[in-house]
């Protein structure tokens, strides 16, 4: 399975909200995933990204693969 590390959408019209999320690159955007690892608030000022670094790693490790906006944000 080819796993990725990217945002899922969540909030309502017009103020998003993102987690950061494992899921299955076969999947839609706001499909199902396997794991939550942290979000990202680009409303608020300062903006919020908050993850977890070890499991973020841990994906890294076994192979999952970092959307260029996730790797962006968390500076890898």
């Amino acid at each position: 399975m080819a796993t990725v590390v990217r945002l899922t959408r969540a909030g309502r019209t017009k103020r998003p909200f993102y987690r950061i999320v494992v899921t299955d690159s076969r999947k839609r955007r706001d499909g199902n995933w396997i794991e939550i690892l942290g979000y990202y608030n680009p409303l608020t000022q300062p903006v919020i990204v908050k993850f977890d670094t070890e499991r973020l790693n841990y994906w890294k490790s076994v192979g999952a693969k970092l959307s260029d906006r996730v790797a962006k944000l968390t500076g890898n």
